[in-house]
């Protein structure tokens, strides 16, 4: 009697075990028409840091965590008051420098007028001492007067050359501090929404360490990871239609921009345990810009569903898969 219970509930465990199978099975095999794929992910976008160059205070942080921003937006302000008065006084070494160049033309125009002098006395020299008219001690010293001048001219004339370096140099300090300045002011380089603030006001933070992480939203798609016999016949540029489980009577257009090179182990939030259980490559399907822009501020990462990818150009895209979200669903 017992081998026949026993018997009984192996038969029940094995019938229970075959239909979990089935279910998983029924469940991963979407019917598609030859010549599609699938791939069950998320959308996500790019994240880019905004942090500063310098380290410094934060003075304002303008933009809050969820915001939607445009591209040149002011995000953060950093506290550049000491950088003020060091380009104050980087200025104020542009005027000593300028100053101190009028100085040495002044003294170069003044040396200039004594080098000719000397110069007109030793050729009077030369003509008076060929009539032996003067000794060869007063010649000499005439030669002599006019060497000096001469290289009393010649520093005169280094002297502005290094006024100008000075006055380069200057320059140079100022531009890089008013440089400073002007980056002190964060600005958004493309249009996104703030998923992370990471500082406050009257924090110090370091050059490079993140204030705001910017979601941003002119790159927005989608990853799925498909075995090799689909990806080795995916071409970049395929044409892709993305199905949200939040909207799935309609079906976004895509495009894949990117199949990794390498394969890799399906990561962990693939849901079933068949595609978890192979090695994949990595396929990303973009959102065109236009249509991202068009709808931007109903765009939100994390949301899951499919990507479904046409391998050839000349397949007819099924019915469920060819509904354009209406316009008029976001207005």
């Amino acid at each position: 009697m017992r081998k026949n219970v026993r018997a009984i509930l192996i038969a029940i465990a094995l019938l229970l075990a075959g239909a979990a199978v089935y279910f998983f099975v029924a469940e991963d095999s979407d019917e598609l028409p030859a010549g599609f794929v699938q791939g069950n992910g998320r959308i996500e976008a790019e994240q880019v840091e905004i942090a500063p160059t310098f380290a410094g205070r934060v003075a304002r942080v303008i933009a809050a965590e969820g915001s939607l921003v445009a591209s040149g937006e002011l995000l953060v302000e950093m506290d550049t008051d000491e950088l003020s008065a060091a380009l104050d006084r980087a200025s104020a070494q542009v005027a000593l420098a300028r100053q101190t160049k009028a100085e040495a033309e002044a003294v170069v125009i003044q040396r200039e007028s004594q080098q000719r002098r000397a110069s007109q006395e030793l050729d009077r020299a030369k003509a008076l001492l060929a009539g032996q008219n003067i000794s060869m001690t007063v010649f000499e010293d005439r030669e002599t007067a006019f060497q000096v001048a001469d290289a009393v001219l010649g520093a005169a004339k280094a002297r502005v050359a290094t006024a100008d370096s000075q006055i380069a140099a200057a320059e140079a300090e100022v531009r890089r501090i008013a440089e400073q300045i002007e980056d002190g002011s964060l600005i958004a380089p493309m249009p996104g929404r703030i998923l992370y603030r990471l500082a406050e006001p009257g924090e110090v933070v370091g050059a490079g360490e993140p204030i705001l992480t910017l979601l941003s939203l002119e790159n927005v798609y989608m990853e799925v990871f498909l075995p090799a016999r689909e990806a080795g016949l995916l071409p970049i540029g395929a044409e892709a239609r993305i199905v949200l489980d939040a909207l799935p009577e309609f079906a976004i257009p895509a495009t894949v921009t990117f199949v990794s090179p390498e394969a890799q182990f399906t990561p962990k939030q693939v849901e079933t345990l068949s595609e978890r259980e192979q090695l994949v490559f990595r396929v990303r399907v973009r959102i065109p810009r236009d249509l991202v822009t068009a709808r931007i501020e109903h765009v939100k990462t994390g949301l899951r569903g499919i990507a479904v990818i046409r391998l050839t150009s000349d397949g007819a895209w099924p019915d469920d898969l060819d509904r354009r979200i209406p316009p008029e669903l976001f207005e």
